[in-house]
């Protein structure tokens, strides 16, 4: 046979080299990857090939030839980082707007979203200074392994809380609860469905578990961005009821600043404030979705999370404000439960049902989202050093089932949201959202990345504001569940 290849000896020498139109070429489908370094290997424009040829070792990057993969885009990563944020939470705003007022709880609600957002880009510069890969690893580069631990039992106990109210309000709206008829029970009268309990056991096996399954965040954008829009309805019903009711003059006069007339009346505004801070909680999910970027840089990151701020700004604004002038002194903790009667406007048992079938969707499409954090976090916690969770399928579908069996438990044994949200607001959800970030801040500020002096003063400012809140959260909720037992 011919060929173009000739025999060698096996006593020679074969010298191998690489050609240079290879190195040098143009071509995106090459690609060079390092596996201990974060970043791959990209030429630049102004480096000379015999100057990467001496400073590159070849033996660490694993030659790819292909197209590579890209990741998430700017607005797919916008869309995973407005559905970690824009969950349960929305429905408690309404009955804090109650107990603060119209202008302190807009007020709160902008400051607080300026502030999360602050977090989130001091989060992301100092992950990157550590070569960090997650929430966690940062934690322990600046403060030490102990409050690593500490930071993911914060996020374990916070996504865990979220997914249990989450199935919460499906089994109320579905099913009903003792004050509220539920939707089937108004289309198909008393049954089966009127079992809570199993209600939401169909909806985790069917719905929620194919979901969790997946391994990849960047596989959910296509469900975040349904989320979002299915979120954007609720608010545009709820906002143009209250417009109209307005109109016609069939709204009550609106509270506009708290009431500091009782002890009962301060207790509630220590309680609520916990759970306006739990609103925008998101920086658990924060590196996930950094690493999944395409082209990820701080100031691309930087973009997706002010745009996402924006949009949840807007849309926690007009939920809260729309809610509460609704339903007014009625407004119960989770507002959803509210439209189950008559809004007193034309179709309004068609309203009610779009509202409320819409938001149960909205709910299980950010539900794989926050558990996507949670199983992340466990894994790191129990099988440290072993091989990334996305290698291994056996034992992420093992982390998915036991997860979400115990969320499961938990949703059958806590009452109502109210009872989670002000507990995880008050404790877990500020550690993560302002505690560790203005912490990260201040300490690794020393090493080598300096604070200008407005972020070190906002890193003080969101620290001592973190204190306060835990502080007044707990006692709150304290003397509010000594209160009701007596």
């Amino acid at each position: 046979m011919d060929s173009n290849y000739s025999a060698i000896s096996k006593d020679s020498d074969v010298e191998l080299k690489v050609k240079d139109h290879v190195l040098g070429s143009k071509d995106k489908s090459f690609r060079l990857i390092s596996q201990d370094e974060e970043l791959g290997y990209v030429k630049p424009d102004n480096v000379d090939d015999s100057e990467v040829r001496d400073d590159l070792d070849f033996d660490n990057f694993p030659l790819i030839i292909g197209e590579a993969k890209s990741g998430s885009g700017i607005y797919g990563a916008v869309f995973n980082l407005t559905t970690s944020i824009i969950g349960a939470g929305i429905m408690a705003l309404p009955a804090t707007m109650k107990v603060l007022g119209l202008v302190l709880g807009v007020v709160l609600i902008l400051l607080m979203g300026i502030l999360s957002e602050i977090s989130v880009e001091l989060l992301v510069r100092f992950a990157i200074h550590c070569k960090a890969s997650s929430y966690g690893e940062v934690v322990q580069a600046a403060l030490g392994r102990a409050a690593r631990i500490l930071s993911e039992i914060c996020i374990i106990v916070n996504n865990a809380g979220v997914l249990v109210v989450y199935l919460i309000i499906m089994g109320d709206v579905l099913s009903g609860s003792i004050r509220h008829i539920g939707v089937f029970d108004q289309w198909l009268g008393h049954g089966m469905w009127d079992h809570r309990k199993l209600l939401v056991l169909v909806i985790v096996v069917i719905f929620l578990a194919p979901l969790c399954a997946l391994d990849k965040i960047d596989s959910l954008s296509l469900t975040s961005a349904a989320s979002v829009a299915l979120a954007v309805v609720f608010v545009f019903v709820a906002f143009v009821v209250a417009f109209i009711k307005l109109v016609e003059g069939k709204i009550e006069a609106p509270r506009m600043a708290p009431d500091f007339g009782s002890k009962t009346a301060i207790l509630d505004l220590l309680v609520v404030i916990p759970i306006m801070s739990n609103a925008y909680v998101c920086h658990f999910n924060v590196q996930p979705i950094y690493n999944e970027l395409e082209g990820r840089s701080p100031s691309k990151m930087n973009r997706v999370g002010r745009i996402t701020t924006v949009i949840c700004v807007l849309v926690y604004a007009s939920t809260a404000i729309a809610g509460y002038l609704l339903f007014g002194k009625d407004t119960e903790a989770d507002v959803l439960t509210n439209f189950d009667k008559d809004l007193g406007i034309r179709f309004s048992t068609a309203l009610n049902y779009i509202v409320r079938i819409g938001y149960i969707f909205h709910l299980i499409l950010v539900f794989p989202v926050i558990h996507f954090s949670l199983r992340q976090t466990v894994d790191t916690m129990l099988f440290e050093g072993s091989a990334p969770l996305q290698e291994s399928k056996k034992r992420c579908l093992a982390l998915t089932l036991v997860l979400l069996g115990l969320i499961y438990f938990g949703s059958t044994m806590i009452p109502n949201i109210w009872t989670a949200f002000k507990f995880t607001g008050a404790t877990t959800a500020v550690s993560l959202g302002y505690t560790f970030p203005a912490l990260i801040a201040l300490r690794l500020s020393k090493e080598g990345v300096s604070l200008s002096f407005a972020e070190r003063l906002l890193s003080w400012f969101m620290l001592t504001l973190a204190i306060v809140v835990s502080v007044a959260g707990v006692i709150g909720n304290v003397y509010s569940i000594k209160s009701q037992s007596e």
